[in-house]
């Protein structure tokens, strides 16, 4: 089934409870950035729309976004959510559940947003954001043409935005601010220029995330950003790297078995400049 009441982004809902999938299709109707709304009661009629939608190349889904419950009978939403990622143009994905206890599996997979029911209207405008900025980060940008015999630059990587809900808030922190994260058993400590930020997602799975925008593991507790690393020295109880510049600047140990590879990789990389100064991070 779908509405329609404007153009805009295209949307299908997936819950197997009616009154659930009613209530979600009705707030995503009322965001006037949303056109068409579809709506599934399974994982299989979902599949269904998704391979009938007219006018969608192979590989693509023909929607913008899939709103997707987690518990339902048959294929679950994060089954679901694994199938859609096959896909060669994958849509973007937000879970909508009654439980929290599923977060780490739904970013694991990549989704764009986890929301819990009861859902509020300012909370679903604001994955719907995020799905506005996820699909602008996706499109390719047009090749620009580079002078006569420069060498093509690889693109870096484009800057991740973690969602961090507190006291019924939800605050966008972007993956460039943060300077290292710390292992809190199940959660991480996001420790950004502006203070700490707790999300539930481990440290190894933003180990695996965060490898290519410079991140570095350097203890079982401790993830760091590379190029904030200006010195890693030996103290009395082993090494430690220093994060910045200035007296209240933070170190962190590194662990033996980190600390062979750390050390390749801080002499392989080109000298960094930062500031008019310069300085270089120093291996003693």
């Amino acid at each position: 089934m779908s509405t329609q009441v404007s153009d805009g982004l295209t949307v299908l809902a997936v819950d197997d409870e009616e009154p659930a999938l009613q209530e979600l299709a009705h707030l995503l109707n009322e965001d006037h950035r949303v056109g068409t709304v579809l709506t599934a009661p399974d994982a299989t009629e979902a599949l269904r729309i998704l391979g009938s939608r007219p006018g969608a190349a192979p590989g693509e889904s023909g929607v913008d976004v899939v709103f997707l419950d987690i518990r339902m009978p048959g294929l679950d939403g994060l089954e679901l959510a694994r199938v859609l990622s096959a896909m060669a143009s994958p849509p973007p994905v937000v879970f909508v559940t009654a439980h929290d206890d599923r977060a780490v599996d739904a970013y694991e997979i990549g989704a764009v947003d986890y929301l819990l029911k009861p859902l509020r209207s300012e909370r679903l405008a604001g994955s719907i954001d995020r799905t506005i900025a996820t699909r602008a980060q996706s499109r390719p940008a047009p090749p620009q043409p580079l002078p006569q015999g420069q060498p093509t630059r690889p693109e870096p990587p484009e800057d991740e935005v973690i969602p961090v809900e507190l006291a019924g808030t939800t605050k966008l922190v972007p993956r460039s601010t943060v300077r290292f994260v710390e292992a809190q058993g199940d959660y991480a400590r996001l420790h950004t220029t502006d203070g700490g930020h707790l999300v539930r997602i481990p440290l190894s799975v933003l180990e695996e995330r965060w490898r290519e925008a410079g991140f570095v593991r350097i203890h079982r507790a401790y993830l760091v950003s590379l190029p904030l690393i200006t010195e890693l020295r030996l103290s009395g109880s082993g090494y430690v790297v220093r994060i910045g510049h200035g007296p209240g600047a933070p170190e962190l140990p590194v662990s033996r078995r980190h600390t062979a590879a750390l050390k390749r990789i801080l002499r392989g990389r080109p000298p960094r400049e930062e500031g008019p100064t310069g300085p270089l991070a120093r291996i003693r």
